[in-house]
């Protein structure tokens, strides 16, 4: 029997933590553009945040958040994370030449794979959404509700990225404009840059 409320609950967390910009949905926005590998890009997004959501939720986030020193770790390493990825944005906007997601050259399947593991398993912000934040509401739940829970956020991570991907892939042309090119480095390295200092703000708390 599925208990909607926890499941709304999950869907709505998770689609909260999920949608707004990020390094993972940067590259998978990327690679709609280019129409490279996109769909493959969004299963392995969605595949690694049921894995973390699930450590998170069953056990995960509640043992972690007992670790002060490793909390904090995690977050000096996301803060650090965000801050390096927000300045690779803004270094592209004042890059001299053609739409940076369409330059002629095709990433290989290799290179792909990698860099889609790189934005998920090297970006500790992705532990702190999925583990941390989703694993300690979660694990609050009863048992059933617990897998109620857990599936809600799966299902926002799921339609999220095949959404976002197929999405930039049909607008893929007008994307790659180079303004807008731009416009789009610009945004993502600011919200790079802010969501660095609210992971300062919440270790100053």
């Amino acid at each position: 029997m599925m208990y909607w409320l926890p499941w709304v609950q999950g869907f709505t967390l998770g689609a909260g933590l999920i949608i707004p910009i990020g390094a993972q949905n940067a590259f998978v926005l990327n690679q709609g553009i280019r129409r490279q590998y996109h769909l493959l890009v969004a299963a392995i997004c969605s595949l690694f945040d049921v894995a973390l959501i699930s450590l998170g939720v069953f056990g995960g986030g509640a043992a972690l958040q007992s670790h002060g020193v490793l909390y904090w770790g995690i977050s000096l390493a996301g803060m650090a994370f965000l801050l390096l990825y927000g300045a690779h944005c803004w270094r592209r906007v004042f890059r001299q030449g053609q739409a940076v997601a369409l330059s002629g050259r095709e990433r290989g399947l290799k290179a792909v794979i990698i860099g889609v593991l790189a934005v998920t398993l090297l970006n500790p912000q992705v532990y702190i959404e999925t583990v941390m934040i989703l694993g300690s509401v979660g694990g609050g739940f009863a048992e059933r509700e617990k897998w109620a829970f857990a599936i809600g956020c799966f299902s926002a991570s799921l339609i999220w990225f095949f959404t976002l991907a197929l999405a930039a892939a049909r607008m893929s042309r007008w994307l790659n404009r180079p303004l807008v090119q731009k416009v789009m480095d610009a945004t993502i390295g600011t919200l790079m840059w802010l969501l660095a200092a609210k992971l300062a703000l919440g270790l100053m708390e």
